[in-house]
């Protein structure tokens, strides 16, 4: 990957699970990974919980604006970890509001409001924000494929030096 085509880094904090879905006898072992084109990143995993709390910070290198896909496993020592579910989401609101490049606007305005449809993941409406200086979004995201749970992640932008940029 040439530094020309890099955009910038997106970065997706993994704050935490809910209602998460049960794999093993009472509990499961959760961990997430994050996927997005041929990149891979991964939280570490939370034993017997189903609300974990990962506090973590995931940072992808962003060349295009393609869908990032989250998926949860429980972690099993003996056999293939289960899944738990996942979820993807279009993070192209938020590239949009980046590249508006705000400085002078007060703390916390709502830059754009995405809503939950039937094609996101979006468990709740999700607002993208003008925060200590930065553009965030903040997701609750319904997972798929499982019986239940959520994510709550948050979106913010690094941009790199010497890069093309938006």
């Amino acid at each position: 990957m040439s530094m020309s085509h890099l955009l910038g880094l997106l970065r997706v904090h993994i704050h935490r699970g809910v209602n998460l879905a049960i794999r093993d006898l009472r509990s499961s072992d959760p961990y997430v990974i994050i996927r997005m084109g041929k990149q891979k990143l991964k939280t570490r995993v939370v034993k017997k919980n189903l609300n974990p709390v990962w506090d973590e910070d995931l940072t992808l290198s962003i060349v295009e604006p393609i869908h990032v896909k989250l998926e949860v496993y429980d972690r099993d020592l003996f056999s293939a970890d289960d899944r738990m579910g996942d979820a993807e989401f279009d993070f192209t609101p938020f590239l949009d509001a980046v590249k508006m490049r705000f400085d002078d606007i007060p703390n916390n305005t709502i830059i754009t409001t995405v809503k939950p449809t039937r094609t996101n993941c979006l468990a709740e409406e999700s607002y993208i924000t003008w925060t200590d200086g930065r553009v965030v979004q903040n997701m609750v995201l319904r997972l798929r494929n499982v019986e239940c749970g959520e994510l709550e992640i948050k979106l913010s932008w690094i941009d790199v030096p010497g890069c093309r940029g938006m």
